[in-house]
């Protein structure tokens, strides 16, 4: 057991496989999964300064996708619901009506965490338009990240030396 952990986390070091870990982490976190992407962010520009910019880009693409896969089970619950219950009638709740109103930019608000994940599998449920739910959702990621890691750059600016 100690064998395998010891080679999962080797194959996961954010030194050698930087970029593809935070964009796996990212992905796997925009998921319903409970999860923290901003961690591994922040630890990936820590270590190496110069991949700020691709580490918030490769970071937003991963979230982006991540919250795809959540709009698209989102789709897919929809039209089971519809296939099992042809005739039922949809429970018009109070958040459900804003978020019609609202449209695709409500998943702008895809960032919050606790919120974010559940809104973009809404918003394939109730069947938003699917691109403009994507860009509405990266323009969200995006900024998310880069506050977050200047952020955390601003409030540990010491270099902690590894090993």
């Amino acid at each position: 057991m100690e064998v395998w952990m010891h080679s999962l986390l080797a194959a996961l070091a954010l030194p050698e496989f930087g970029l593809s870990t935070v964009f796996v982490v990212c992905l796997v976190s925009a998921t319903l999964l409970p999860m923290g992407s901003e961690p591994v962010v922040f630890g990936l520009v820590k270590l190496n300064p110069d991949l700020f910019w691709p580490a918030v880009l490769v970071a937003t693409a991963g979230n982006t996708v991540g919250g795809c896969i959540s709009w698209w089970m989102g789709r897919g619950a929809h039209k089971v619901r519809d296939k099992l219950k042809p005739n039922s009638s949809t429970h018009d709740a109070r958040a459900l009506r804003w978020l019609q109103k609202l449209g695709p930019k409500a998943c702008l608000l895809s960032w919050v965490p606790g919120v974010g994940d559940p809104l973009c599998a809404v918003a394939g449920w109730l069947r938003l338009p699917f691109w403009p739910c994507v860009g509405y959702m990266a323009v969200g990621k995006f900024f998310r990240y880069l506050v977050m890691t200047a952020g955390l750059l601003w409030v540990f600016p010491q270099h902690w030396a590894v090993g």
